[in-house]
C-alpha cells in the first residue's frame, strides 16, 4: 500500500531534501588536503553523487566549522555551500547562487588532514532549487531555469518563492533546501512539496 501511495505522490509532488553545509573540491585540492583523491562513503540521491569519507574544516574571518562533509566526485572548481546563518558564524556574506555560479563570491580557507587550501572565491548560499528529469519537467509543465513557487507539506507549511527548476537526464526528482529553509518550514525526512504555477 505504501508503494502505491508513494507512486501516486510522485506523480503530483516532489520529495523534499535538506542539504547541510558541504564542500566540493578539485582533484588537485583533494590531493593537497588529504594526500589522495576522494573516497566514496555512500551514494546521495542524485545519480553519481556521493558523500566522501574525507572531511574538512571551513575557516572564515570570525569562526570555523569542523568536520564539514565533502561531496564527490571531484569538480573543475571548488565550491563551499553554507547557509546564511553559517555565513554569520564564519564572518562571510555568501551570495545566494545556483551551483557553479561562483564569480564574485567570497573565499575561505579549507583545512584537511594533510594540508590547507585558500580559496579566493566559491563560498555561496545555494539558491533553493528543484532537480527534475526531462520527463518530470514535461509532466509538471516546467522548463530548465524556470523560477516557480514551491508549496511545502511540512510541520510548518510555507510557500517558497524564487525556486529554480533544474532539468537534466542526470538528475533524480528532488527539492533541495538548505538548513535555514528546512528549519523554517519544519521539514522532516519524507516530506513533499508541490510546484505552483
Amino acid at each position: 500500500m505504501d508503494a502505491l501511495v508513494n507512486a501516486v505522490l510522485e506523480r503530483i509532488l516532489v520529495p523534499l531534501e535538506a542539504s547541510g553545509r558541504h564542500v566540493h573540491l578539485t582533484r588537485e585540492q583533494a590531493e593537497i588536503l588529504f594526500g589522495h583523491g576522494l573516497t566514496p562513503e555512500r551514494p546521495l540521491s542524485q545519480p553519481g553523487q556521493y558523500l566522501s569519507k574525507e572531511r574538512v574544516t571551513v575557516i572564515g574571518p570570525k569562526g570555523e566549522f569542523r568536520n564539514v562533509a565533502v561531496l564527490g566526485p571531484e569538480r573543475k572548481e571548488a565550491q563551499v555551500e553554507i547557509s546564511l546563518t553559517d555565513g554569520k558564524a564564519l564572518g562571510i556574506q555568501p551570495p545566494v547562487r545556483l551551483s557553479g555560479e561562483t564569480v564574485g563570491s567570497p573565499g575561505c580557507i579549507l583545512a584537511g588532514s594533510q594540508g590547507r587550501v585558500e580559496l579566493d572565491r566559491g563560498v555561496i548560499a545555494a539558491q533553493r532549487h528543484i532537480h527534475l528529469t526531462p520527463a518530470d519537467a514535461a509532466r509538471f509543465g516546467v522548463r530548465d531555469r524556470q523560477v516557480v513557487h514551491l508549496q511545502t507539506f511540512t510541520a510548518r507549511p510555507v510557500v517558497f518563492e524564487d525556486t529554480v527548476v533544474r532539468v537534466s537526464g542526470d538528475f533524480a526528482a528532488a527539492v533541495h533546501l538548505d538548513y535555514d529553509e528546512a528549519n523554517a518550514c519544519g521539514f522532516a525526512k519524507g516530506d513533499w512539496g508541490r510546484i505552483l504555477p
